[in-house]
């Protein structure tokens, strides 16, 4: 029964999930949708992270050119979603592949560096191919998605939340197998001893050209999903806050642990963009505070913190 007791919890709460937009307001599902995207760029972030011991500075760059892939095949050629999606996944992907063949031959602080400069490179060039990314003032006009080749666009936000929920769940499974799998198995120990697994054998370029490029493959496609509930992108969503949110993130949901980052990214854009705003703009300072008891108080984050032995020994404190 305890074995069973993880995969009822997931369908309970993607049930709920899915029956927010039948209970509360379209706002609660505005704003679920963008943490369902954070929450899907935060996944494929653990995944080189956590699981490979791959830390990005720069992940907001397959995230961006998801986005605008997604916007300007919904706005230039068809709206409807799935196409937008698949075209978002290709580039993405293909990006991280063409970009990793350099990247993942470094290592540590080398390789966290050649991603934030990598990923800096591609938010200015955004900023000034004002021709194709609109520029500082960023792609606007992007039309609703559709649901069904030349159908009716999408204008209910229950409705565009249901996508979103849908490819989340689906890019997190694909996240989820990737771990599970013998590629995971291989990844983490490609973490724990990357020497050891090149002495075994394995060919750590190929093992972490090959993550990375799954990594980007998702996170373009939350790129997508950005696109498709905002209807607007610009070099914003491609410069360093983007980065270092996802892995704040990850920091704070548990590294290691994907359902982890999806709390990480439910707990930093409520506080940003919810709970900040109703404090004067003061979100950053809030995060910057969430983030600092995090790490003295659960230095494993939310899903590596054993709770249940965390709440007995301060039971056992306080009766002592």
């Amino acid at each position: 029964m305890r074995d069973k007791l993880p995969a009822l919890l997931a369908v309970i709460v993607v049930l709920l999930l899915a029956a927010v937009p039948l209970i509360f307001p379209a706002d609660t599902a505005n704003t679920l949708s963008r943490v369902l995207a954070l929450a899907l760029l935060a996944v494929s972030l653990d995944l080189l992270v956590g699981v490979s011991g791959m830390p990005s500075l720069g992940h907001a760059a397959p995230f961006g050119v998801g986005a605008y892939t997604a916007a300007l095949v919904a706005r230039d050629i068809d709206a409807f979603a799935p196409v937008a999606l698949l075209a978002a996944v290709v580039t993405g992907g293909v990006f991280a592949l063409v970009t990793g063949v350099l990247m993942v031959r470094t290592k540590g602080t080398y390789f966290l560096m050649l991603t934030l400069a990598i990923a800096e490179l591609v938010h200015v060039l955004a900023q000034r191919w004002s021709g194709l990314t609109g520029g500082t003032n960023g792609l606007y006009g992007i039309p609703s998605i559709t649901l069904a080749p030349g159908g009716e666009p999408v204008t209910l936000a229950g409705v565009r939340y249901w996508w979103v929920l849908l490819v989340f769940l689906v890019g997190f499974a694909v996240v989820w197998w990737t771990s599970r799998s013998t590629l995971g198995r291989s990844l983490r120990g490609l973490r724990d001893n990357e020497e050891r697994m090149g002495s075994l054998g394995y060919s750590t370029f190929r093992l972490k050209l090959v993550v990375y490029g799954i990594a980007g493959a998702v996170a373009g496609a939350a790129g997508s999903l950005w696109v498709a509930q905002n209807r607007f992108v610009s070099p914003e969503d491609l410069a360093f806050e983007v980065s270092a949110m996802a892995l704040l993130a990850v920091v704070v949901g548990g590294r290691g642990r994907l359902w982890g980052a999806v709390l990480g990214a439910a707990l930093v854009t409520i506080v940003r963009d919810d709970i900040g705003a109703s404090l004067g703009g003061r979100g950053p300072l809030l995060l910057g505070l969430v983030f600092i008891a995090v790490v003295y108080l659960l230095p494993h984050g939310f899903a590596g913190t054993s709770w249940r032995r965390l709440l007995v020994r301060r039971f056992q404190e306080k009766k002592a």
